[in-house]
């Protein structure tokens, strides 16, 4: 067994401030977890207001709390928008039942922390209808129907896990849960605000509570009414706990994580899966709120964490883990017992005798401590003295991921998400905030811009005069998008040029989005030259870098027709209920070019065709991801058909179906081959 280097163990503080810098690095600075959180924060509150679904929508878990760890999966949790749970009847005054469905808790015969749900007034709620069931005159919403018929709802073909419909999608693992929510906080919560007496703060406290809780569709293993109930779900509450948190405390919690997945999940079968990363979540709540440590920073870093796995040994041996806000929801009461719990106990009480050193058991983390005498450190360690390049946050804000859902209520609804940017930009908001508002805002007018000129296109009766105003409108908001976004947005413009008829001027602008991608400093799906871009965009402003340096793959709404050459393969997933297209840059660089040729040079329309194939046949991910090569092999198959090179198409067509069906195009790839060969025949 390792054991420190002299000196080390007595070093206690060097030891800690080295962890914790070592953490900064896989988990993240202060600044890059601010990112990751306002950023995820202001899209969802966008979404919020502007969409008109029937439900609301939630990331949760991980993702939510500010970790980007390998392996991480992306929680989402769904809830109907005109469904309230209320705990008792005198709450029912608080709602017009004409357009609220009410729903009784009943936690009589329930466990701690679970309940049945009693349906109140009728629901036109499919997924609620499909799981109700009779008992004693009274219909109630029986939990495991419920997740049975949720769990593919969002994404097909998904797995049940506990509550939620699990799966891989482009690589990364995803969990759903569809469920309900409650406006009141529970009473069997109750001591969990007598306990808030020094963490979290009051307004944390106040803030939790008037969000209420959730109910999430899965029944306590040994409960009575197992497949009837329903577990109180504080997802938003513990993200508002895990956001109270100071930077060592949240690095605490991601060092157990990672310690557990590193470490106590690898020691035999028959325990690596009795632990969780919500138990670790748990400890360090625990841990915080019971002030066992009275100043988490980094010079006492590697305390904290021996506190939390103090406790956590303390647990495993007597069999309870107390749910942090209804303590009595013992969370081991299921797996944690038997045999199984003394072997884990045993496990962990060897690593326990180790002291903190048995962090070197971990491959993460045991570089920063072997390593920490090599870089003796001359200035005092604070929460916010570890910093990454500015290159580093900044990709970390071109990496998240941003949604243009409100584009899916037409003009309506891009017209209420306009509105409400106008009202965000008024109120004070961080430069994050700020910068996601921009990638938000450029995405809604070059929605807008087509929608407007589709629907004076579509009615025929349009004056020449309002089809004049109309496309002024739509080419001034598609110059502000780009003022907005990024060097990629530029294609929107060229599009709308290609489907005005204006080829040369999409050319011109072809020529011009051509020369900014290959400039050397570009980030390209958050790749760069980190040394490039610095030299260039360091020190610039957010519009200006992103103006200049960065392209995205291109997202195209399925409800709003840019091209006529695709609306085949939009129809085709939006009859899977998919959102949008996504492109990769270049190919869609290249397929404009193509098109625009076509009405203008047939040699150099023959050439682009010629340069997407070579980048379809021959890219090495470099410009097109893997997940993305279903539709880059369909847009050359569409070329190659167009060129009447059919054996070609076929053949494109017929790669683009062995692909990773992200853009859920295979209906319309497969009547494009049945076309071809029906033409053949007759013609």
């Amino acid at each position: 067994m390792e054991s420190f280097p002299k000196g080390i163990y007595e070093d206690n503080q060097q030891m800690s401030e080295s962890v914790f810098v070592g953490l900064c690095r896989i988990v993240g600075t202060t600044e890059q977890v601010a990112i990751r959180r306002e950023t995820v924060d202001i899209m969802e509150m966008m979404l919020r207001q502007t969409t008109k679904y029937e439900y609301h929508m939630m990331t949760s878990g991980s993702w939510r709390e500010g970790f980007r760890l390998k392996g991480s999966d992306v929680d989402v949790m769904n809830w109907p928008k005109n469904h309230r749970v209320i705990m008792d009847m005198s709450q029912s005054e608080y709602y017009n039942r004409a357009n609220t469905t009410l729903i009784l808790s009943d936690s009589s015969e329930s466990p701690p922390g679970f309940t049945l749900l009693k349906l109140l007034s009728p629901s036109q709620y499919r997924y609620v209808q499909l799981a109700l069931i009779r008992t004693n005159d009274s219909s109630y919403i029986a939990s495991s129907l419920f997740a049975k018929y949720t769990c593919s709802a969002m994404y097909p073909n998904s797995i049940l896990h506990g509550p939620c419909g699990s799966g891989y999608m482009a690589g990364e693992e995803y969990d759903t849960a569809y469920c309900l929510v409650c406006d009141f906080w529970p009473p069997s919560a109750s001591s969990w605000i007598d306990r808030c007496c020094s963490w979290p703060d009051s307004e944390v406290v106040e803030d939790i509570i008037s969000n209420g809780c959730h109910f999430v569709a899965i029944g306590h293993p040994l409960g009575q009414n197992m497949n009837k109930e329903w577990r109180i779900s504080f997802s938003l509450a513990e993200q508002k706990c895990v956001y109270a948190m100071n930077h060592s405390q949240f690095l605490t919690y991601g060092l157990l994580k990672i310690f557990l997945k590193e470490v106590i999940n690898q020691q035999t079968e028959e325990t690596n899966e009795l632990l969780c990363s919500y138990h670790m979540k748990t400890t360090v709540f625990w841990a915080i709120q019971q002030n066992t440590l009275h100043h988490w920073c980094p010079q006492n870093f590697v305390a904290g964490f021996w506190v939390c796995f103090k406790l956590l040994l303390k647990w495993v041996y007597e069999g309870i883990c107390p749910n942090f806000f209804i303590p009595k929801n013992n969370m081991f009461l299921s797996k944690v017992n038997g045999s199984a719990q003394n072997r884990l106990f045993l496990q962990l009480y060897e690593l326990y005798k180790k002291g903190p050193t048995c962090l070197l058991q971990s491959h993460s983390i045991k570089t920063y401590i072997i390593d920490m005498h090599s870089s003796p450190r001359p200035f005092a360690l604070t929460e916010d003295t570890v910093t990454r390049s500015e290159v580093d946050n900044d990709l970390e804000l071109i990496n998240t991921p941003s949604s243009f859902d409100s584009l899916q209520d037409g003009l309506s609804g891009v017209t209420e998400a306009l509105y409400k940017v106008e009202q965000f930009v008024g109120s004070p908001l961080t430069i994050y905030e700020v910068a996601m508002l921009q990638k938000l805002t450029a995405s809604v007018l070059q929605g807008t811009s087509f929608l407007l000129h589709n629907m004076h296109i579509k009615v025929g009766n349009s004056k020449q005069k309002q089809i004049y105003i109309a496309n002024k409108m739509s080419c001034h908001m598609l110059k502000l998008a780009v003022q907005f976004g990024c060097v990629s947005d530029l294609l929107f413009k060229i599009m709308y040029h290609y489907k005005t008829l204006r080829y040369k001027e999409a050319l011109s602008f072809i020529k011009m989005t051509k020369d900014k991608l290959a400039q050397p400093y570009l980030v390209l799906n958050g790749k760069v030259d980190k040394v490039k871009y610095t030299h260039v965009l360091g020190g610039k402003s957010w519009s200006t870098k992103m103006r200049q340096g960065v392209a995205r793959d291109i997202d195209l709404h399925n409800k709003i027709c840019y091209i006529s050459e695709l609306i085949p393969e939009q129809q085709s997933a939006r009859q899977k209920d998919w959102l949008g297209l996504r492109i990769p840059v270049f190919v869609m660089l290249h397929f404009l070019e193509f098109l625009c040729y076509k009405h203008v040079d047939a040699k150099l329309s023959d050439a682009a065709l010629e340069e997407l194939q070579v980048l379809v046949h021959h890219d090495q991910g470099l410009y097109i991801r893997d997940v993305l090569k279903d539709i880059s092999w369909e847009i050359l198959g569409i070329c190659q058909q167009i060129n009447r090179n059919h054996r070609a198409a076929l053949y494109s067509y017929q790669q683009s179906l062995t692909q990773y069906p992200l853009n859920k195009i295979q209906t319309a790839t497969q009547r494009r081959m049945a076309n071809m060969q029906i033409n053949e025949i007759f013609f």
